[in-house]
């Protein structure tokens, strides 16, 4: 029997279209404010294998813009989201990684995995990951500036390299002004909505 969220999704794509998304397997590489949104988001979309990186916990300076309640504050942040996205979908195959990145791990840890997603904060994770997975030759998407609020439209999606997406401003860090809900959800849902795009028309964007 479908779950209610699968029998919901099941009114918006076709056969062809639930196939291709629940045979994809992606790889979230930071579950703070950007991956634990874009992670709910794709389970909305109906992807149902994921696997989680992370090895921070959440804390009350999370609550703002991650997708963590105040009960889970002092838990991984990989096993807090794992309930929260079961609670929205029970059905789902999720592996949690509480490790933190090297680069050259990045390889081994994603050869089961189709699609690559950064969601670090740190600015050499974020280097680390995107070298790592570069030479995977997997799709890959990553975000560089999203700090602050406004300028919502400045958040644009680039194809920078054969495999490589950008999300972002490429100007506004977290080091230069404080990471929000709303531009950090925006990065977030444009991170989820080209993985849907490249599973459905694969890598269509121009270079």
């Amino acid at each position: 029997m479908l779950s209610a969220l699968q029998q919901g999704i099941a009114r918006y794509f076709t056969a062809e279209q639930l196939r291709r998304i629940r045979a994809s397997s992606l790889f979230i590489a930071g579950c703070g404010g950007l991956g634990s949104n874009a992670a709910h988001i794709l389970v909305r979309c109906g992807f149902q294998r994921l696997t989680l990186l992370d090895c921070d916990f959440v804390e009350e300076s999370n609550l703002n813009r991650q997708f963590f309640f105040p009960d889970q504050v002092g838990k991984l942040k990989t096993e807090a989201l794992a309930e929260n996205l079961l609670r929205l979908e029970p059905e789902l195959y999720l592996t949690t990684l509480t490790q933190r990145l090297k680069g050259p791990e990045v390889a081994d840890l994603t050869r089961e995995n189709d699609i690559l997603i950064e969601a670090f904060d740190d600015p050499q994770c974020k280097a680390a990951f995107v070298s790592g997975a570069a030479a995977t030759g997997k799709p890959t998407v990553c975000v560089s500036g999203i700090a602050g609020y406004g300028h919502t439209n400045a958040i644009m999606t680039k194809r920078i390299g054969k495999h490589i997406y950008l999300v972002g401003d490429r100007k506004n860090s977290t080091d230069m002004l404080p990471p929000l809900a709303p531009r950090v959800m925006v990065a977030a849902a444009k991170e989820a909505d080209l993985v849907l795009q490249l599973v459905l028309e694969g890598e269509s964007m121009d270079a």
